[in-house]
């Protein structure tokens, strides 16, 4: 499924996220940068030992923060360490929505052209997928909308059949013209 807001494409497609071909790929990161489980250990075994020695020199962020390397072996060019919320913790919507945005913000602060997100926190952080589907799909939009971006492309890249579905169905919500009233 696609859309376009302005001058950007806005998709959804299941698949790996490490296959994408896009300026920048955004890894579901741990506060410490290690590149672990989960889709930070499909990037650390599909691009190989680089990116973790510059998350090594970064050190880690904060939850909602962002923070960018190179993608060594993988397609994409760079890759954006965004860390969310894990389930429990607090004030989960807000980080979630936080690591988003800047995300994006970085990609644009890079000039990079097009980005590719996963479900953030969805996997062993225990978001659920309905919740992130709904924040992050309106914070991209919002920002979008916004139009001060050089993006042209973001792509939420969904590992199974069931959270794309998830995301399609808010996606639809989110951008369906709301009937008026007589």
């Amino acid at each position: 499924m696609q859309i376009t807001i302005g001058h950007i494409t806005v998709e959804l497609v299941q698949g790996d996220i490490t296959d994408m071909v896009a300026d920048a790929i955004v890894n579901a990161a741990n506060a410490q940068l290690i590149l672990g489980g989960g889709v930070a250990g499909a990037i650390r075994r599909n691009g190989g030992p680089s990116i973790q020695q510059q998350c090594d020199r970064i050190g880690g962020t904060h939850v909602g923060g962002a923070v960018i390397t190179g993608a060594g072996a993988l397609k994409a060019r760079h890759v954006i360490h965004a860390v969310g919320p894990r389930m429990g913790e607090g004030d989960e919507d807000a980080k979630l929505r936080d690591a988003t945005l800047n995300s994006i913000r970085l990609a644009d602060q890079h000039g990079l052209a097009s980005i590719a997100l996963p479900a953030i926190s969805t996997g062993v952080f225990g978001f659920p997928v309905e919740r992130c589907a709904a924040i992050m799909l309106r914070t991209t939009i919002d920002y979008l909308k916004a139009g001060a971006t050089g993006l042209t492309r973001v792509v939420f890249v969904l590992f199974d059949p069931d959270s794309l579905h998830v995301f399609e169905a808010e996606l639809k919500a989110l951008t369906s013209p709301v009937p008026r009233a007589h």
